[in-house]
């Protein structure tokens, strides 16, 4: 299967997710970035660049920023401004990425220290939020704060430790309800009930891209973010499918239905890989792993479907609440719609196949 024809007709036929600025067009962004520096193809980068200067005004405003909701989401397309900024000097992009760090700034915490994932699910934790928020965080510190507030990113990885880990399982549950008053939750411990692959894919990823951020010399966080992406990934690989992949819902495999999912199969092979490049995780024992997942996408999710490839099995959508609605069961999981070609899942796939490129 061509992997950049693929891509290219892809990127060709995009458009916005949403009308306003939100966290799908960022990883696409993302993986168009990643993509750029493995292969110096200036059609990556200028599909980023012209994005931003479509969306980010001369005076720094993005005026589909939803600014009026509280919502961790919308920071992951904010990575995507280092990128401008580095390519082009513009100072609309600095100013961007100070508006972006003034909303982290301002969003609301659980007591424990942790962002909310957004305004409609107060007190909540949930692992997709990691990924939208810290390694923005992280580059802003290291970039322009001194690391200043380092301990706080730090400790927001700990307590998804603290709270969300199944050592039995070695995986940590989609989300926690601090007030454990959320209608998914175990009332005694606030948990979810299951463990969504997706979820755990954002959760890897947050964890590797902010090692990469983070200094060596910084040995005690830099140390901590290594032991819970080893802890993390070591538990996820028990899972494995028989097909090389993962399933939806991670240790169900005696669930009939539960399906090997895309998204969340990529989102494992990026970090792999790149764990494996930045030497967080040892290369004989596990790039050959890496790599067999990603060329697994690639023959089983990679599909012709007339004149043009799809990438099939991605999981639309899936959340918990609010009130009632989507109860985290394992029915709940695997019956949201499963698309092909959608950004969640192709930016990741973008990512993998990116640090792919640099392993081989």
């Amino acid at each position: 299967m061509d992997i950049k024809a693929y891509v290219r007709d892809f990127l060709s036929d995009y458009k916005p997710y949403k009308t306003y600025w939100n966290y799908e067009d960022g990883c696409v962004l993302k993986g168009c970035a990643d993509l750029y520096r493995a292969t110096g193809d200036e059609a990556y980068r200028s599909f980023v660049l012209g994005y931003l200067e479509t969306y980010v005004r001369p005076d720094g405003s993005i005026p589909n920023y939803e600014s009026h909701k509280y919502n961790i989401d919308s920071i992951n397309s904010g990575k995507a401004l280092f990128f401008g900024l580095d390519e082009t000097g513009d100072e609309r992009y600095r100013k961007a990425i100070e508006y972006h760090a003034r909303r982290l700034g301002e969003h609301p915490r659980c007591a424990c220290g942790s962002f909310w994932h957004k305004d409609s699910y107060p007190n909540q934790i949930w692992l997709d939020g990691l990924y939208m928020a810290q390694p923005f965080y992280m580059e802003y510190e290291a970039r322009f704060d001194g690391m200043a507030k380092l301990h706080d990113i730090t400790s927001q990885f700990r307590n998804v430790r603290r709270h969300l880990w199944n050592g039995e399982k070695g995986l940590n549950y989609h989300a926690w309800d601090e007030a454990k008053i959320q209608p998914w939750c175990d009332r005694k411990t606030g948990l979810s009930p299951n463990f969504w692959l997706r979820s755990t894919g954002w959760y890897l990823m947050a964890l590797i891209d902010c090692i990469d951020l983070c200094p060596e010399m910084l040995y005690e966080h830099y140390r901590a973010l290594v032991d819970l992406f080893r802890e993390s990934m070591k538990g996820v690989l028990r899972y494995q499918a028989e097909d090389g992949l993962f399933r939806q819902v991670i240790d169900r495999a005696d669930v009939p239905g539960n399906y090997t999912e895309t998204s969340g199969s990529a989102m494992i092979a990026y970090a792999l890989l790149k764990a494996v490049r930045l030497g967080v995780m040892n290369g004989e024992k596990y790039l050959p792993a890496a790599k067999a997942i990603f060329e697994a996408l690639v023959s089983c999710k990679l599909k012709q479907n007339g004149d043009k490839a799809e990438l099939t099995d991605i999981c639309l959508m899936a959340g918990l609440g609010p009130g009632e609605k989507r109860d985290g069961s394992v029915a709940y999981y695997l019956s949201e719609p499963r698309v092909s070609d959608d950004s969640k899942g192709v930016g990741p796939f973008m990512m993998a196949w990116a640090e792919y490129l640099q392993a081989k």
